[in-house]
């Protein structure tokens, strides 16, 4: 791997995400005031946006790099699951978005490095359902931080919204690795 290719535009997008998740994670913690939550908004915000941004760039100046096909899924899983863990401490009904998550990403973590021994095979990148899952995702983790006294009945709409969408990423995944193993 040359310089290049690892100070890309779009990988130096990733790295700062994966910058910024001790210092979200303190905000989080730390946020008591409606101030405290717009600052982790913006910081969320701004997280979502270089997530959107670096692919773009990347295809659309011709960036695209093996490290950075790793590094931007990597830099995605850590910040939506450190804001998720951080928003199960301020808002317990979280938990249902928590727990999906890990075995969400746990199924496709493992059952990618089983395809890869098995028969060398990898996912050829995410799928547009893994994007929307994505994109709700940092987009309700958003809403929590800019409105952080929202009533209890939209917190639990929009968790369950998002439950839906992750149990739908879920199932497409499993079929998509169901047919990878299944071939030779």
């Amino acid at each position: 791997m040359s310089k290049r290719e690892i100070f890309s535009i779009p990988n130096l997008m990733s790295y700062f995400r994966i910058f910024l998740i001790p210092f979200l994670v303190w905000r989080i913690l730390v946020a008591n005031t409606t101030r405290d939550y717009w600052i982790v908004a913006v910081l969320v915000g701004i997280s979502g946006l270089t997530d959107l941004l670096d692919g773009k760039v990347a295809r659309k100046f011709d960036m695209v790099t093996e490290l950075g096909k790793a590094l931007d899924p990597i830099a995605d899983k850590l910040t939506l699951g450190a804001i998720i863990f951080c928003l199960v401490v301020k808002n317990p009904i979280v938990w249902i978005i928590a727990i999906l998550y890990i075995i969400k990403e746990g199924y496709m973590g493992i059952m990618g490095l089983l395809l890869l021994k098995r028969n060398g095979r990898k996912l050829d990148g995410a799928k547009w359902y893994g994007k929307v899952c994505t994109a709700v995702l940092y987009f309700m983790l958003f809403l929590f931080m800019l409105f952080p006294d929202m009533p209890q009945w939209l917190i639990m709409m929009f968790v369950g919204i998002c439950f839906l969408i992750m149990s739908f990423t879920f199932i497409s995944y499993i079929l998509v690795f169901r047919e990878m193993w299944k071939m030779e």
